[in-house]
């Protein structure tokens, strides 16, 4: 299922619009991609592979489509003040604890969707291949870029005592 909306979804639609920004001869594909896909955490696992596998298929499409004046960027929030998690679904009780705490965090801490808007639409501008919307997500991609080989470990022990 999340294979389905979260990679598959993002092909399909490039699949669609690609033919009309080509006649266009020119255009912009903004692809959802997540936190997670620029880190790891535990119990995250089928999330974090589709994210990840956005973010990859965006970089390349990117790379492909240059000489087309098509842009690619991919969208990297942290937390938004949205019900995603709240309505996220479940495979044990243990994952509706770690969802019930974290839609508490994203309620109190996240950036607002106008904000979210605001910064995609100016990497549109900008033609940025990568946005990334929140403070979390510059600190993580900032030390996975600083320091890739233990950041994944770092990541884990904090989700573990979260």
């Amino acid at each position: 299922w999340i294979l389905g909306v979260n990679l598959w979804g993002v092909i399909y639609g490039c699949k669609f619009f690609l033919p009309h920004l080509r006649a266009a001869g020119e255009g912009h594909i903004v692809n959802l991609s997540s936190l997670y896909g620029i880190i790891a955490p535990p119990l995250q696992t089928s999330y974090v592979a589709t994210k990840f596998a956005v973010r990859g298929f965006s970089e390349s499409l990117r790379a492909e489509l240059a000489d087309y004046n098509i842009g690619v960027t991919s969208v990297h929030p942290g937390a938004i003040q949205t019900n995603i998690v709240r309505n996220a679904r479940l495979i044990t009780s243990t994952h509706e604890a770690m969802r019930n705490a974290t839609q508490r965090l994203f309620d109190r801490l996240g950036t607002s969707p106008d904000v979210v808007a605001t910064r995609i639409v100016r990497a549109i501008e900008l033609n940025s291949p990568r946005v990334l919307i929140t403070k979390e997500a510059r600190v993580a991609d900032a030390l996975k870029r600083l320091m890739p080989a233990t950041t994944d470990g770092i990541v884990a022990r904090i989700f573990k005592r979260v």
